[in-house]
């Protein structure tokens, strides 16, 4: 429990900060990194980096959108067909990142596991 919880916030922290130098793929590049250092176990792999990815790309996108009063969020949800909801965009914002991060996870830990020859 320790290593998913310190894994989670690693995700997190790394994402945060390749953020500011690298586009939108750099939290697959924290997700993976962080599988490699911090390695869990069946599917924590896959499931800790996504939520730590969902949770901070929905929190970062409503702070982003909330300073323009949600207004190309709204656009941006009317041309995805989502009903021009932008709390949906938000989520759907959310897990598409997630899945990235969960996918880049795996691949973080099938290297690990390559390089310790099991």
């Amino acid at each position: 429990m320790t290593k998913n919880i310190l894994n989670f916030i690693a995700t997190i922290v790394l994402a945060a900060l390749l953020s500011l130098f690298l586009p939108w793929w750099s939290i697959m590049t924290a997700a993976l990194a962080t599988a490699l250092f911090i390695p869990l176990k069946r599917a924590a792999v896959f499931f800790v980096p996504f939520l730590a990815i969902l949770f901070f790309w929905s929190i970062y996108s409503f702070i982003l959108s909330s300073a323009n009063d949600f207004t190309l969020a709204n656009k941006i949800a009317v041309l995805l067909e989502i009903g021009g909801k932008p709390y949906l965009l938000i989520l759907v914002t959310g897990v598409v990142g997630g899945l990235a991060a969960g996918v880049a996870a795996i691949f973080g830990k099938q290297i690990f596991a390559m390089s310790r020859g099991s």
